[in-house]
């Protein structure tokens, strides 16, 4: 027979301010998720109602946008709601969808990131071919493989996850992640599938970074050649590589945080390294976007 939990609510123990410093918290917050939110689903309905930005560079952005609002509407929400509540608790089944939509959310980045890479590296290493190999169905094949292959990868995950009998309630976060839930896990589970498809994700979005950085070496290499490419790379491969860098950074902070804990650090830096990624790309990404990118800087002005 499969095991089944008999843990039916987590408490998130990561949240342990006065209620004073959690009023401030809470409108900062609720601030700064306003600000994401518009920030973002402002730069997609431009995207969407001017038919000029209709151009793989800018549907890819426009994915950029809609993953984040994805990802922080996974978090913030239940967070403000925490930071009101006497206790934080979370039944099972959300805590595995909340685990669901982080991991999702930051390696379907990647791979949004890493097409990307690859619609520069065809527009300026290969211009007179860009035209054939981005067509509107190449896109849409590489937009639906940068969405389903972490959303397939993580479904499985979280459903061996819930095979799992766990044996403590207790997740010392701010909210639910699925190795942490694995952890809790009774000692005679068997987390061994667990183990194979997590690091099995790992080495798929290794090699993400690899291609990435492969894309870029020959990108490098092609506008030293002429003044024409270094602009182009300039315009449009910038605020790319400032995304990407910003992303890496701190997700890696994260992934070495939650591998190796850093109990010895106050809590509340803890908090701030665990949702790093949720603070800085969504409110960074339409922001260079908006600025650097020539068309759509002239909408805004024009808008404005």
């Amino acid at each position: 027979m499969d095991n089944v939990s008999v843990v039916r609510v987590f408490t998130l123990a990561g949240i342990n301010e006065t209620l004073e410093s959690r009023m401030a918290i809470f409108s900062l917050t609720l601030i700064y998720y306003c600000v994401i939110l518009f920030l973002n689903v402002s730069l997609i309905v431009i995207i969407v109602m001017d038919e000029t930005l209709h151009e793989p560079m800018y549907i890819l952005l426009c994915s950029v946008c809609i993953n984040a609002v994805y990802g922080t509407t996974g978090f913030f929400p239940k967070f403000l709601f925490d930071l009101l509540s006497l206790t934080q608790e979370i039944s099972y089944e959300c805590c595995l969808l909340q685990a669901f939509v982080m991991y999702s959310y930051a390696c379907c980045e990647l791979s949004i990131l890493a097409v990307m890479a690859y619609d520069r590296y065809l527009a300026i290493c290969r211009p007179l071919h860009y035209s054939s190999f981005m067509t509107r169905r190449r896109l849409s094949q590489l937009v639906s493989f940068s969405w389903l292959t972490p959303f397939c990868a993580f479904s499985i995950s979280i459903l061996l996850t819930s095979r799992l009998e766990l044996c403590s309630s207790k997740i010392r976060r701010i909210f639910c992640v699925n190795w942490i839930i694995v952890q809790l896990a009774c000692s005679d589970s068997n987390t061994l599938a667990n183990s194979i498809i997590s690091y099995a994700t790992i080495v798929i979005y290794v090699c993400h970074g690899f291609f990435i950085v492969w894309t870029y070496l020959h990108l490098v290499k092609t506008c030293t050649r002429s003044k024409e490419d270094r602009v182009k790379f300039m315009q449009t491969c910038v605020p790319h590589l400032v995304s990407l860098v910003t992303f890496l950074v701190v997700i890696v902070f994260d992934l070495m945080y939650m591998r190796f804990g850093f109990r010895d650090l106050p809590q509340n830096l803890q908090n701030f390294i665990a949702v790093e990624f949720l603070l800085f790309p969504p409110v960074m990404n339409p922001l260079i976007y908006g600025f650097k990118l020539t068309k759509i800087r002239n909408k805004i002005l024009s808008l404005v």
